[in-house]
């Protein structure tokens, strides 16, 4: 029997490093062990009811047929009119939105569509594991922007311009950021977007966790800045972070109508549309706006207790050093007081302690580990207990 081609462009790329860990810690677990996992970047929460209940009746009446490859129109209606109210994003129509299988696909997409080999894509580090992995499928080449504790994980107008080049396609900007949980102020996102501008680049705005922000922290969408920015600017968001809905798989991508018509157009030829009755479901939560509200409320809440208990545990503790964070749900302090790389010290958590982390070499710098506290009080607490033991 003959090997398998593999192609070039698959032999490129990296398996995904946090889905591998996540499942070696869920292994463990079904295996008997009690493990702390805090390497799942998902919401331990369920989808609202609400929500479920809006999709099963779709799948009742019949939804379940080919729709626009762009996306349902009452979805794409009530992404544009909330894009518009919420974060200012102004003069938006259906037809500037593209619905996709998750946010994930929807930055594919966006890639997919307005790079190609001869570009290079900036992207600041640490970074979201599947940015690089993106810009090499579509041919171009990934360029990166450091950044460090020190700077607060943010890169600066400055180093922006000092890093274009006539190669220069694409900004990716994940803000709030996976994995390190920061989040811009409007005043830095300015100062970046008129380099873009200036610079004629387009930035592709991740903005899947704008919903999680804490303390005095303001998420900002940067096409909300001018008409240069809303035609220039790439934003996306979804559902997964905001309604616990990682397996629903539904992203919203936001672009002018000559990007997102393209976006539909490799989208018709690949997925055909994203789950029709998905995104009845995801309907739901723009027509049952109190119900959505709520949830996010509480979740937040939630998620931000989590997020003081765990900073100010790991503050106590030997080799962390870490900064306040106000977005998302990560963690990534600094471990290089403890002389391992971030590999070593992620297995000597899990073999020792039980409690599985994500190396921060899978985001581009050894130097730090990253916590999800997308887990209960109670899983933080008691790793909280196990690490004082195990660091000792």
């Amino acid at each position: 029997m003959k090997n398998h081609i593999i192609s070039d462009w698959a032999r490129n790329i990296t398996p995904s490093l946090t889905l591998a860990i996540d499942s070696k810690a869920k292994a463990l677990k079904a295996s008997g062990e009690d493990v702390c996992n805090f390497s799942s970047g998902e919401p331990d929460f369920d989808t609202p009811d609400f929500i479920k209940e809006a999709c099963i009746r779709a799948i009742r009446e019949g939804k379940t047929k080919y729709i626009d490859s762009s996306g349902l129109l009452e979805l794409r209606k009530a992404v544009a009119e909330k894009a518009s109210c919420e974060n200012k994003i102004l003069s938006l129509t259906e037809k500037n939105v593209v619905i996709s299988a998750g946010a994930k696909y929807s930055c594919y997409l966006a890639i997919l569509a307005t790079c190609q080999p001869g570009c290079e894509v900036l992207i600041p580090s640490p970074f979201w594991l599947s940015y690089p992995e993106m810009v090499k499928l579509s041919g171009a080449t990934p360029k990166f922007i450091e950044t460090s504790i020190e700077s607060g994980f943010k890169i600066t107008a400055s180093q922006l311009k000092k890093a274009i080049t006539p190669q220069t396609r694409m900004l990716i900007l994940n803000n709030p950021s996976n994995p390190t949980g920061i989040v811009y102020t409007r005043r830095e996102l300015e100062d970046l977007v008129e380099v873009a501008i200036a610079s004629n680049i387009l930035i592709l705005s991740d903005e899947i966790y704008e919903n999680l922000v804490y303390d005095d922290a303001q998420h900002v969408s940067p096409a909300s800045f001018s008409e240069e920015a809303r035609n220039q600017i790439i934003t996306i968001s979804g559902f997964s972070k905001t309604f616990a809905m990682t397996g629903w798989r539904l992203g919203t991508l936001i672009a002018n109508e000559t990007l997102a018509k393209a976006v539909g157009n490799i989208q018709s030829h690949t997925t055909s549309n994203a789950t029709t009755f998905v995104q009845y479901g995801a309907l739901s939560c723009y027509t049952q706006k109190d119900e959505a509200t709520s949830f996010l409320k509480k979740m937040r809440q939630i998620f931000d207790e989590r997020r003081q208990l765990l900073m100010n545990g790991l503050q106590n503790l030997p080799y962390f050093e870490c900064i306040p964070t106000k977005g998302a749900f990560y963690l990534f302090p600094k471990i290089t007081a403890s002389g391992m790389t971030s590999s070593a010290f992620a297995n000597k958590l899990l073999d020792e302690a039980k409690i599985a982390v994500v190396p921060g070499l899978a985001f581009g710098n050894d130097q730090h580990i990253r916590f999800s506290y997308a887990t209960s009080q109670e899983t933080i607490e008691k790793a909280l207990k196990r690490m004082r033991i195990c660091l000792q």
